[in-house]
């Protein structure tokens, strides 16, 4: 099964897997996702969001301005991981959640 995850395969799967995320964006090697929330869901969606970013190991960037929360998950230089869209998935889990949407 692990083969399924290298090279070419592994590309194709990061892929098709960030097209199932409405809302992010792709910028190089980072993804990126703005939420309008008010001040309380953001605060429930970081405390959320930090408790899976520890257990897969990542740090996504989250920053509050105005009305609302930038989200960037990626480093930048090397290619996303399948942890990093794992993580954007759980963020997206994360809104719903808060907005009970």
């Amino acid at each position: 099964m692990r083969a399924l995850f290298g090279g070419r395969a592994k590309h194709d799967y990061l892929s098709d897997a960030l097209t199932l995320l409405s809302g992010w964006t792709r910028e190089g090697e980072q993804i990126r996702r703005t939420l309008v929330i008010d001040d309380t869901q953001h605060a429930a969606l970081t405390e959320r969001v930090k408790v899976v970013a520890d257990a897969l190991h990542l740090r996504p960037e989250i920053s509050r301005r105005a009305d609302r929360t930038q989200i960037r998950v990626g480093h930048g230089q090397e290619p996303l991981s399948e942890g990093e869209v794992l993580l954007a998935a759980r963020i997206e889990d994360a809104y719903r959640a808060v907005t009970q949407s």
